[in-house]
């Protein structure tokens, strides 16, 4: 069931944040556009604007991130590893103001059932752009201050919901560079059963290294998107 009313009046706050948060925090108060990626929104204006939940909480073993693996039945980025999220609606608002943190909330609430009221939004990324899609996608992170039962809740969008930690993401040992079958390379993970890759590979990547988490890695160790075939 949907708790709409959860995500009205959205606001940023770093109050009260765990301070292992603060690198993070630190991060995306100074981070520029060309240091997350190569590929930014259009100048013209053009692209779907959208938004993704980078949700820290702490589990068992530390900090960790919420991720899910869309159904394989999707046209777009079917069966990969993702953060929530999905396009504004135009009930989000201002795409340039509090849409996109509406947004993330909203998307995270339909696709793994979490409770916008248990999640503290202490952030939000420069406007990035995903060109095989079209979108523009807003990163908003989120601190998971009271955590809340996750799932599936529509087996036709999502086919899992699972937790990182961020201890198994800075391994080195889980770290690869994964090779498109067109040739394209970007950092990935080998974490949980599946290979994160992609657009949301590389914002993890580009978050443990500004915040001072990164650890050397092999980059030279390659993993094809069919790594399981």
């Amino acid at each position: 069931m949907t708790r709409a009313g959860n995500t009205q009046g959205v606001a940023l706050s770093e109050v009260g944040l765990p301070g292992w948060l603060e690198p993070v925090a630190r991060a995306v108060r100074t981070v520029r556009p060309g240091q997350l990626s190569r590929f930014l929104p259009p100048a013209d204006g053009a692209g779907r604007q959208s938004a993704v939940l980078i949700l820290f909480g702490e589990g068992g073993r530390g900090p960790e991130l919420l991720l899910m693996e869309r159904a394989s039945s999707l046209r777009s980025h079917a069966g990969q590893p993702s953060f929530p999220g999905g396009s504004l609606d135009p009930e989000d608002g201002d795409p340039q103001g509090e849409g996109p943190l509406r947004a993330a909330l909203r998307e995270a609430e339909e696709e793994t059932g979490l409770d916008p009221a248990g999640v503290q939004l202490f952030g939000a990324l420069p406007k990035l752009y995903i060109p095989v899609s079209g979108f523009v996608v807003t990163p908003v992170l989120g601190w998971w201050r009271e955590p809340s039962p996750v799932g599936v809740v529509d087996p036709n969008e999502t086919a899992r919901v699972f937790t990182v930690p961020v201890a198994d993401l800075t391994d080195p040992a889980n770290r690869v560079t994964a090779v498109h079958p067109r040739g394209h390379r970007g950092p990935a993970f080998l974490v949980e059963s599946t290979l994160v890759w992609g657009f949301t590979a590389g914002i993890i990547d580009r978050l443990l290294h500004f915040a001072g988490w990164e650890r050397p890695w092999d980059r030279d160790k390659q993993v094809p998107l069919d790594w399981r075939s």
